[in-house]
């Protein structure tokens, strides 16, 4: 009997491969998201790790805000020069070289001027050389400065309160010219002197400066004088662009308290002197300004300047907008010798011109 071999037929085993195929992408995609699902899972198990575990300590610190700009603080470039410039003034004062030791501080204060050392010490040369009203103002820059400028602020107050004039380092009170003081407050070897000096604002809508001096003139006790040969200079200057120093074009009165003014009724004597500068003010000329510049001369009619509403002849009035008052040098002269000298302020000593009208 014949046997029959069993056989497949070709859908069968099509069917067959198809169900493999199948099965064998099906294990691939469940092999894919295992991977994907389990990388995920170590991803987020790194990431929330470090945060259970306690914070290690650190010794970073947060920046810290940028302080607030200080525009008018010295670069450390001009720090070092001015205290390069303040150790060469210290060894030049030591060496007795006073005038290149303050001109080494007057460098050194305009690169660094809220130093208080260098202020201190430029203070202490117009001490040693009896510019006591040049000190005073420098004791006052140290003491505008305020608590910043440690001891040297209190030592400028104590100075301010006390008055460097009245204790310059010889012990012996001077003029603005340097003249040592008696005990009668004239200077030593002189017939006249400045006992007192009062300055006094006077308002006025009219005006843009106007001020009287008031100066008390003593004569020496027991001297006989002759008036003619007394001399009295009160001259006033002005400030140009604040730096340009010149003789006032304002007008200047002269008038004595006393109209005899001999020194035989009261001693001292009063000399009023008023300064004027109006609004509209019209330049003098050369010549009127050499009168307002002349001496006063006892027994004679003071010389005056024009009076408010007066004609003015007029020149060149390119700086008389920049003008302002600055102050005043007294000279008195007797029998052509100088007497003494104060002036407000003291530099104008030095840096005022020549008086036009020559004692």
């Amino acid at each position: 009997m014949p046997v029959l071999a069993a056989s497949s037929s070709p859908s069968d085993r099509t069917y067959s491969v198809a169900i493999g195929v199948i099965l064998a992408f099906a294990a691939l995609e469940i092999l894919a998201i295992a991977i994907h699902f389990g990388a995920q899972y170590h991803a987020e198990h790194a990431t929330l790790e470090p945060l259970k575990r306690p914070a290690a300590p650190t010794t970073a610190k947060p920046t810290p805000p940028p302080l607030p700009a200080q525009p008018d603080a010295p670069s450390f470039a001009a720090l070092s020069a001015s205290d390069r410039l303040l150790k060469e003034a210290n060894v030049l004062r030591e060496r007795g070289d006073t005038a290149n030791a303050l001109a080494r501080l007057q460098d050194a204060a305009q690169r660094d001027p809220g130093n208080p050392q260098v202020l201190a010490e430029m203070a202490a040369i117009y001490e040693s050389i009896q510019l006591f009203d040049r000190s005073n103002e420098t004791w006052r820059k140290i003491q505008d400065l305020g608590p910043s400028a440690g001891p040297l602020y209190e030592l400028a107050d104590m100075k301010l309160r006390v008055g460097a004039a009245a204790t310059p380092a010889s012990g012996v009170p001077v003029d603005t010219a340097g003249k040592p003081l008696d005990a009668e407050g004239l200077p030593e070897g002189s017939v006249f002197g400045v006992t007192s000096i009062e300055t006094e604002q006077i308002p006025d809508s009219e005006a843009e400066t106007n001020l009287r001096l008031k100066i008390g003139i003593k004569k020496r006790q027991g001297v006989a004088i002759d008036h003619s040969k007394l001399r009295i200079m009160v001259l006033f200057y002005d400030s140009v662009d604040t730096d340009k120093v010149v003789a006032t074009d304002a007008d200047v009165n002269y008038e004595w308290m006393n109209p005899k003014h001999d020194w035989a009724e009261s001693n001292p004597e009063t000399l009023i002197v008023t300064y004027l500068r109006s609004k509209t003010h019209a330049i003098t000329s050369e010549a009127a300004l050499s009168a307002a510049a002349a001496a006063v001369t006892p027994g004679k009619n003071s010389p005056r300047s024009k009076k408010r509403g007066e004609p003015a002849t007029s020149t060149d009035s390119s700086d008389s907008s920049r003008r302002g008052y600055l102050g005043y040098v007294i000279r008195i002269l007797y029998d052509d010798k100088l007497q003494t000298v104060r002036a407000e302020p003291a530099r104008l000593i030095n840096d005022a011109p020549n008086p036009s009208v020559s004692p």
